[in-house]
Order: structure tokens, then C-alpha cells, then sequence
């Protein structure tokens, strides 16, 4: 706020008037270039609302007071060689986008970001950093997306990444890395989030298939291997098919640049067929009961292997580990050398889906598949995904309550049949005598119809009756009465036994 100078007490207004004007005229403009000076774009940039762009100007530090409103940072295209702990001289607390792409930096201090704490997407590309400090990353625990690619980093140093807990897109393309990152996924979960890894064009030899298939995120949203001088060897090959076989857009999109192509496992010497006869199979599946004992081949597969064949598979669930035949052979679940899969003390979380990842050597048709489903117990309560099935206990519903309402529609038939008062005595109220018309009564017997209303005796039975016009006072039986027997079958029959019956007494 701008201070308020009051008039001096004795002063007088007229005599001091135009020095008054002159001292509030220049606290004025104080404030206001106060004002001016703490939101004005910082030269040379270019502000355009909460957006400022430094890109291009020939920088080679960052530009001091810049406003703390600012959303987004360009600082590319400039000779920036580091960034100390001060690069701002504010906390840009507001900050989620931060540009500092095709630069000269080779070195982040640590906690570079921290006066940035809600940075979401941060670009490093295609600078000189050839290593990553533990600390450099610390404080950005809301970083989506953190672009590295076109740099020389060798080696990803262990905690580098610690705290990046909201990763979801690394890109390490076109470095010097010669070793996958698997610490990235192992290490105590310190990328609980990531979903997306490029490491194409660097310098990577071999990749652990194993550890790669036992990974969740190839099957999300994908590893980008492409232009790194892999071997290929007959793990790398049965990976690559197995990619292919399930529609890996990573590999699909850049298989030109992936090694191993069809047609090379014959010199490799790792085809599963010997004469090449590849057999394939539909779906198969096994049933199960806890604690069986279960072989499962591996399909399209021909026995005996070939040296050198390596056949891998694939668990149900996500992030479940890959088995291979060089696994010790203490796990209920064994892949033995000829590529079988050994399910010993079958439990019912071991249901699902198995993958067998092997060389072929040829484009299958539609209707071949290399899955196999295991049902642990219930045999109708798996499917693939390893959830149970609801259409058993349906059925059953259905069939109860089908049941229950034929039982309750007899116990209303008998009911009303034993429950219904025997009064054919009219004339007392002014009503038409006897019984008016066709009816159903419970009688004691026809003769004592006229104790009905004082007695209930033990031996009642069903008979149909009429208005007499000899007895008008008396329930007078028209037709025997129904036997234990056809009470018998109405009992078990449900409600068509008894309106058979009744059709054959009526008639």
C-alpha cells in the first residue's frame, strides 16, 4: 500500500500547498514503480499473460526477478551452462512447465528444482549432462514427464531419480547408456507411476527378456528399444515374436530398426520345430483341483528342444513374474528344459492365463494361439483374466427360485383348500340357500355338514358340492372325494398335478 502523509499540525494549507503536491506526487510514483518493476515481462523475454519466454537470446544466465506469476518458462535455445540452487531469484511456486532444452548444461546441482515445487513437465533435452546427481531431481514429487534424451548420459547413478514419485514418461533416448535401467522398476519403487521408457538410440547389447516380460508397463504403454545395437540371440528373438504376436505399437512401429527378423532362427539355431512343422493349437485349457500336481507343454512347440532353444512364461497377473528354465527349482512353478511348465501344490490364485514365449519360426494363422488357461477348483469360475465367472451361481439362482415358488403356490393351494369354512346354510341371512353354485368345501363328512360351524373333526377331505333341492341345508358331495394318493402327487408334481386333478374331478 502507499503511505498517506498527513498535514502538519500549525502548517498552513496555503503556504505549503505546492510542496505537499510535489512530496505526494513523488510518493505516488514510487508505488506505482514498485508495482511496475514487480510485474513487469523481465527483459529481453516475452511475457504473453502467465507464459514467459526467454528462447533464443544468446543467455547465459537466467534472467534475474522474474514475475511470480509465471506458469510457463522457455528458457531453450540459449548457452545456459548450469543451474545453481539461485537460478531464480523467487520461489516459483506456481511454475508446471520448464524449458531448458538445447542448452550447454552439464551440470545440475542438487535440489536445482526445488524452488519449483509444482513442476509437472520439465525438458532437459539435448544438453551436455553426461551424469545425474542423487539429489537433482529432489522436491519435484508432482513431475509428470522429464525429457533427458540427446544428452551423454553413460549411466543412470543410483537415486537419481529418488522422489519422482508421480513419473509417469522418462525419455533417455539418444545417450550412451550400454546396460538397461531395470533399477528403475526394482529399486524400492522409486518410479511407482512409470508407464512410458525411451531408450531408443543409445548403446544398449543385450536386455534382460526375462525381467523385461515380467514387467507390467510393456504391455501400457511401452519400452522403446528401437536403434541400439542389440544381439540376437534366441531369448532377444522369442521376445520380439512374442511382441509381434501381441501388437507391441513400440515394436510394430519401428521394426525396421529392431535386429532379428524372420527368418534368421534357422542359422540362430533356436527354432522350436526341428523339421519345421510348427502345430498350431487353439486355446487349451486345464482343470484343476488345490493341491494337483499340473505338466503343461508349451504350445506349438515340438519335442525334443533344440540346443539353445530358450522358452519362457508368462504368469497371470500384473507385474508377475516371467519363468524361465534356468530358474531354481524350489518354486511351485518350474519351466523344466524341454519347456514344460510344472504347476506343483496347485492353489486357486495360480488360475489364469499363460503366455509361452518361444522361437516358432512362422506367421501363425488367426486361430493359433501360444495361451494356455488354468482353473484352479471351480472349472466354470475362471476365464482368462483370472476372475471368477458369475454364470454358475446364476443358474443356480434361477433353479431356486424357480423351486421356491412351486413350493409356495402349493402351500397356498392347500391352504385355501383345508382353511376354507364349510357354511352352506343360507336363508338365515336373507341369502340365497345352499351353497350357490359349483364350490370347493372341506367337510367332515357330507352328513355332518350341519356340525361344521361348532367342530372341526380329524378325517377332512376335498369334494366338490352343489346347491340341493332336497337338502338345502346340507353340503351334499356330487363326486367322491380325492385319495391320498392325489394329494401325494400334488405334493411332488406342483401346481399342473393338481389342476390335472382337479380337470379330472370337475369333468
Amino acid at each position: 500500500m502507499c503511505p498517506v502523509v498527513p498535514q502538519p499540525l500549525g502548517v498552513s494549507i496555503d503556504g505549503h500547498l505546492h510542496g505537499f503536491r510535489v512530496t505526494l506526487a513523488f510518493l505516488l510514483s514510487m508505488c506505482l514503480s514498485r508495482m511496475t518493476f514487480t510485474a513487469a515481462c523481465p527483459p529481453p523475454c516475452l511475457c504473453a499473460s502467465d507464459i514467459v519466454s526467454c528462447s533464443g537470446l544468446n543467455l547465459s544466465t537466467v534472467p534475474p526477478d522474474l514475475p511470480g506469476y509465471v506458469t510457463r518458462l522457455d528458457l531453450s535455445h540459449n548457452v545456459l551452462t548450469a543451474l545453481l540452487l539461485d537460478w531464480p531469484d523467487r520461489c516459483l511456486d506456481r511454475l508446471t512447465t520448464l524449458v531448458l532444452s538445447q542448452n550447454a548444461i552439464t551440470h545440475l546441482a542438487p535440489d536445482t528444482f526445488a524452488p519449483t515445487p509444482h513442476l509437472r513437465h520439465l525438458d532437459l533435452s539435448s544438453n551436455g549432462l553426461s551424469r545425474l546427481n542423487a539429489s537433482a531431481f529432489h522436491g519435484l514429487g508432482e513431475l509428470e514427464v522429464l525429457l533427458l534424451f540427446g544428452n551423454h548420459i553413460s549411466q543412470t547413478m543410483a537415486g537419481a531419480f529418488q522422489g519422482l514419485s508421480s513419473l509417469e514418461r522418462l525419455y533417455l533416448g539418444g545417450n550412451r547408456l550400454t546396460a538397461f535401467p531395470l533399477e528403475l522398476y526394482q529399486r524400492d519403487g522409486d518410479l511407482p507411476c512409470l508407464r512410458f521408457l525411451d531408450l531408443s538410440m543409445n548403446m544398449v547389447r543385450q536386455v534382460p527378456v526375462q525381467s523385461l516380460l515380467s514387467l507390467a508397463t510393456w504391455q501400457q504403454s511401452g519400452i522403446y528399444l528401437q536403434g541400439n545395437p542389440l544381439v540376437c540371440d534366441c531369448a532377444l528373438r522369442a521376445m520380439l515374436e512374442y511382441w509381434e504376436r501381441r501388437q507391441y505399437r513400440p515394436l510394430l512401429d519401428f521394426r525396421e530398426e529392431y535386429p532379428c527378423s524372420l527368418g534368421q532362427e534357422e542359422w540362430l539355431n533356436c527354432s522350436a520345430s526341428p523339421q519345421g512343422g510348427f502345430h498350431g493349437t487353439v486355446e487349451v485349457s486345464y482343470q484343476a483341483e488345490p493341491g494337483d500336481w499340473l505338466m503343461v507343454p508349451c504350445p506349438g512347440v515340438s519335442l525334443p528342444l533344440r540346443e539353445g532353444l530358450m522358452v519362457f512364461w508368462v504368469t497371470p497377473g500384473d507385474g508377475s513374474p516371467a519363468l524361465g528354465v534356468t530358474d531354481g527349482q524350489s518354486s511351485r512353478l518350474t519351466v523344466l528344459t524341454n519347456g514344460t511348465l510344472e504347476i506343483r501344490g496347485a492353489l486357486r490364485e495360480d488360475s489364469g492365463t499363460y503366455s509361452c514365449v518361444a522361437v516358432r519360426g512362422r506367421h501363425r494363422s488367426s486361430n493359433e494361439t501360444l495361451e494356455v488357461t488354468v482353473s484352479v477348483g471351480n472349472p466354470s469360475g475362471l476365464g482368462k483374466s483370472g476372475e471368477e465367472r458369475s454364470s454358475g451361481g446364476e443358474h443356480f439362482n434361477t433353479a431356486f427360485t424357480t423351486l421356491a415358488s412351486c413350493v409356495v403356490s402349493i402351500v397356498l393351494v392347500l391352504l385355501y383348500l383345508y382353511l376354507t369354512p364349510c357354511r352352506c346354510h343360507g336363508g338365515k341371512a336373507g341369502g340365497v340357500g345352499g351353497c350357490g353354485g359349483r364350490a370347493m368345501l372341506l367337510c367332515a363328512d357330507p352328513r355332518e355338514a350341519e356340525l361344521a360351524d361348532r367342530r372341526v373333526t380329524g378325517g377332512k377331505r376335498v369334494a366338490f358340492l352343489e346347491t340341493g333341492g332336497e337338502h338345502p341345508h346340507k353340503c351334499r358331495a356330487k363326486h367322491p372325494v380325492m385319495d391320498a394318493a392325489a394329494i401325494e402327487g400334488i405334493l411332488k408334481n406342483g401346481s399342473r398335478a393338481l389342476e390335472q386333478v382337479l380337470e379330472e374331478h370337475v369333468a
